[in-house]
């Protein structure tokens, strides 16, 4: 038997209990912290990734390690990021004989992401799969895709995020933009990647137990833009003024946030074959691109 398969169940309840109990752990809601009890849902999130025995997988927030163990089996190398230092002692214990596994100590939004892939995987293919805090889902999802795409310096770090989101937050995520559901993160999601929703996680799967359910999304890193603005840090700027206010007319929500005289708005969306009238939000996302071409003009 593999060293690995000897180890206790961390989806046993009773065990965990005990475990966190003699390493002294509390649990800490500004960390957003919710350990998988359910024996189903880490290796169905592990066998998602497909073949990965060449690869290299990040992961955020391992909580116990409930899940860098299954990713521990499959893949050629795991890096956990764990920013309470408090569960660093239990990840020694829960990940002995893990010998692919590195473990991070550090918050993910000010680590140098990029940095760590480079020098962790060195080169080889390479993915995130993590059940991630829920409080800081949208600036770490932005933030991944960021890392993981080839847009500035061509090279495609992160082929894929699989993550465990709140239910609703995946399903905003996930939205087209142009939709009511889609949010300025929305447009980010689809700017950088094409977001599908694998399947349902329901509170009863964690402990202690969330009052939202939860899913299980993969965000795929696209190759290439959805669309190519002149000026991407403009088409964001006019992407949050939009949302900013997105149930107003396009043309009084960025007139008043981008400060451009309604009139030159409206000429703009007349341009790109938007009626007058229309919402911020009901605008797509290659509609936003050309809009920012015309407003700039």
């Amino acid at each position: 038997m593999n060293e690995k398969d000897r180890l206790p169940a961390l989806t046993d309840e009773r065990y965990l209990r005990q475990l966190i109990s003699r390493h002294g752990f509390r649990f800490d809601k500004r960390l957003g912290q919710n350990f998988i009890v359910d024996p189903t849902v880490c290796p169905a999130i592990a066998d998602s990734l497909g073949d990965v025995s060449d690869c290299g997988v990040l992961e955020i927030g391992p909580g116990v390690g409930v899940l860098t163990r299954e990713l521990s089996r499959r893949a050629k190398k795991v890096v956990s990021v764990e920013a309470d230092a408090t569960l660093l002692p239990i990840l020694s214990e829960t990940l002995e004989g893990c010998s692919n596994v590195e473990v991070v100590y550090g918050d993910a939004l000010e680590l140098d992401l990029a940095k760590l892939v480079d020098e962790s995987f060195g080169g080889m293919r390479a993915m995130v799969a993590a059940n991630i805090p829920y409080s800081i889902t949208s600036p770490l999802v932005v933030r991944l895709l960021e890392t993981a795409t080839p847009f500035c310096d061509g090279k495609r770090r992160l082929e894929s995020l699989t993550l465990m989101l709140e239910k609703e937050t995946a399903a905003r995520l996930a939205s087209p933009v142009g939709t009511r559901e889609a949010g300025a993160v929305s447009a980010a999601v689809e700017y950088y990647s094409e977001p599908e929703i694998l399947f349902g996680v329901p509170a009863s799967s964690f402990m202690p137990a969330p009052k939202v359910d939860s899913v299980v999304a993969r965000f795929r890193v696209r190759e290439e833009r959805a669309v190519f603005p002149q000026d991407e840090k403009k088409l964001f700027r006019l992407i949050k003024a939009c949302y900013a206010q997105r149930r107003k007319t396009a043309a009084n929500s960025l007139s008043s946030a981008l400060g451009v005289p309604r009139d030159t708005v409206a000429t703009a969306l007349g341009s790109i074959g938007a009626p007058p009238d229309v919402r911020a939000e009901q605008l797509t996302l290659a509609q936003l691109c050309e809009l920012s071409r015309s407003v700039g003009k």
